[in-house]
């Protein structure tokens, strides 16, 4: 089937630069603290004792870092990843194909690089080629301090409280929460001025998140911005990319900052406490991205939903249909 070959020509891809495919568990015990993304729990119902929480993944990220960590070198995987409490948009299902690549030595900037080459492959093997007019890389680049200005107004490199933001976006005629967070305050600005008016006749790296957004991307010393980007393809977020945060003091800091804010999530999960452990003093430097295969064949194929590349697309079986698309 054309699903089973997108997917070849993807490992294909990765096999012929010498990354290693690993194979990761599904159901976890513990999850790391995401509080912007609902999970799926389900339970372990032991033949003897007490049953046991578990959790599907939302990515392989946790395990993967582990097997860096034991000297993997450069590896990948596209695995089935979940997500709960979506949008209900129709780039969303609940259960997805989520590619994750390391690279060893390498930063965020380096990976645009490799993310271009696997366009570049994927649009050799393209039917119909008309995927090539919209595809091709170089990419186009812009930061989100340019994007800001450029689309919003907003000068985002002095709005890094959550007042100003407020105040900055309100100036803009948005209406924005009382009493918000800087994050909440930003999300807003962001998805009503700036991702609407992204452009869309390339595709677009959108580099230099603000670091006062959490996650385990490094920090560009003496900026206020993380070394972290997202691609966007004819307005549809593809990929998220990092330069993995390897200090463990960072991690923990950041751990005990989400486990806060778990308590906003409707299925809470449990923490991985050693996560940060994870991290000695030989565990290489490395560049992390996590890109929705599903999405990308969906572009790559002209599709404008999910339904036209997932075999029994969630929105699909709710509705009570059950064909498998093409």
């Amino acid at each position: 089937m054309r699903h089973a070959r997108f997917s070849a020509t993807v490992r294909a891809f990765f096999d012929g630069r010498g990354y290693a495919e690993v194979d990761t568990p599904t159901l976890s015990p513990f999850l790391i603290p995401e509080p912007a993304i609902e999970v799926f729990r389900t339970e372990y119902l032991a033949a003897q004792g007490a049953s046991r929480p578990l959790w599907l993944i939302p990515s392989p990220e946790l395990w993967m870092k582990r097997l860096m960590a034991r000297g993997s070198g450069n590896i990948y995987q596209i695995s089935r990843s979940f997500r709960n409490g979506d949008t209900g948009s129709p780039h969303h299902n609940p259960e997805f194909r989520l590619l994750e690549w390391y690279t060893i030595g390498a930063d965020y900037r380096d990976a645009i690089a490799v993310t271009e080459d696997l366009f570049a492959h994927l649009l050799s093997h393209a039917r119909p080629r008309a995927a090539a007019d919209r595809l091709a890389p170089p990419f186009l680049r812009m930061t989100m301090e340019e994007a800001f200005l450029r689309y919003a107004g907003i000068e985002l490199g002095q709005c890094l409280d959550a007042r100003t933001m407020k105040e900055a976006g309100e100036r803009q005629g948005i209406a924005i929460p009382a009493a918000p967070t800087w994050e909440e305050a930003f999300h807003v600005a962001f998805l009503t001025l700036v991702e609407p008016s992204l452009p869309r006749g390339r595709p677009l790296v959108l580099t230099d998140y603000p670091a006062l957004v959490p996650t385990t991307a490094r920090r560009s010393p003496g900026t206020p911005w993380a070394q972290r980007w997202e691609l966007y393809a004819e307005g549809v977020e593809l990929a998220n990319c990092y330069t993995e945060e390897t200090d463990p003091e960072a991690l923990r800091s950041l751990l005990a900052q989400e486990e806060a804010r778990k308590r906003e999530c409707r299925v809470p999960h449990a923490v991985d406490r050693g996560f940060p452990e994870i991290f000695g003093p030989d565990f290489p430097t490395c560049t992390g991205v996590a890109l929705g295969v599903d999405r990308l064949e969906m572009i790559f194929q002209g599709e404008s939903t999910l339904e036209g590349v997932i075999l029994f697309p969630f929105s699909a079986i709710v509705r009570g249909q059950s064909s498998p698309s093409a």
